[in-house]
């Protein structure tokens, strides 16, 4: 009960696609996504604003109320967004800024400590999304920002990772501040191993939920969008649910800390 994911995107036909989206979407709508949630025996999701529709953030948003009292969103909104639309959106469901630093990412290094300040009163987070690799470059910045800070994917590390990597330090450094959280998903986007075991992310995983059970939170990353093979959502929860036997460990991750960082 209370379980959440904590980042999954709805594409739906009825909204345009931004000029800057860099592919077409499958068609996910919220409905789609409701059978995958009752699958799961999850109660709780975090819908994430797809790069693809820019600052358009109105398919999240009705995402978001389809969904109902267990959604929250995460938006995209340019830096010099005013306050009465971040207090429209908080009252939406919205709890988080997103910055995708790959490609079709639209905001910039240049702009997030401003924002984290002003999303700080909120309670929002910045969610991040990069190489771990290149967290280095970036530790001292990040480690600055006045407001709650997520990265997406267990790093996303574009090449192979150990917990000897610099990268790797650099997160465990963040989560050893006080404002840092991590998604415990998606282990097929730093995967050289692949599925169904990962073997290679696996050991990290079980890393980070050791050193920081109260930092991490899990996600499908539904619907997948740009992988193929398209993984298998329970395998998936399944293969997170094997990497932490300890049932203490998996209910703060799945209830707990999403609770406390999305303001259930």
């Amino acid at each position: 009960m209370n379980a959440c994911d904590c980042h999954l995107h709805v594409y739906d036909d009825a909204y345009p696609l931004a000029p800057s989206a860099t592919f077409r979407p499958p068609s996910a709508p919220a409905s789609a996504y409701r059978e995958v949630q009752r699958a799961l025996g999850l109660s709780r999701a975090i819908v994430v604003q797809p790069t693809g529709y820019g600052f358009d953030n109105r398919c999240t948003l009705a995402a978001i109320e389809q969904l109902g009292k267990g959604a929250r969103g995460i938006a995209v909104v340019p830096p010099d967004v005013d306050d009465a639309e971040l207090q429209r959106l908080h009252e939406a469901g919205m709890r988080g800024v997103r910055y995708m630093m790959f490609p079709g990412g639209l905001l910039a290094w240049d702009s997030i400590e401003a924002m984290s300040a002003r999303i700080a009163p909120l309670g929002w987070n910045i969610d991040l999304q990069l190489d771990g690799h290149t967290l280095p470059q970036h530790e001292a910045l990040l480690a600055r920002l006045p407001s709650k800070l997520v990265i997406d994917h267990i790093g996303k590390f574009q090449g192979p990772v150990t917990p000897a990597s610099d990268g790797f330090a650099s997160l465990c450094r963040l989560l050893d501040g006080p404002r840092c959280w991590i998604k415990l998903s998606a282990p097929y986007e730093s995967s050289r191993s692949g599925a169904p075991e990962y073997d290679d992310i696996a050991p990290i995983v079980r890393t980070l939920a050791a050193r920081y059970p109260q930092r991490g939170v899990w996600a499908s990353n539904w619907p997948h969008p740009n992988v193929q093979p398209v993984p298998d959502n329970a395998s998936l929860l399944d293969w997170f649910s094997h990497c932490m036997p300890d049932e203490a460990t998996r209910g703060k991750i799945l209830v707990d800390n999403p609770a406390e960082l999305y303001e259930f």
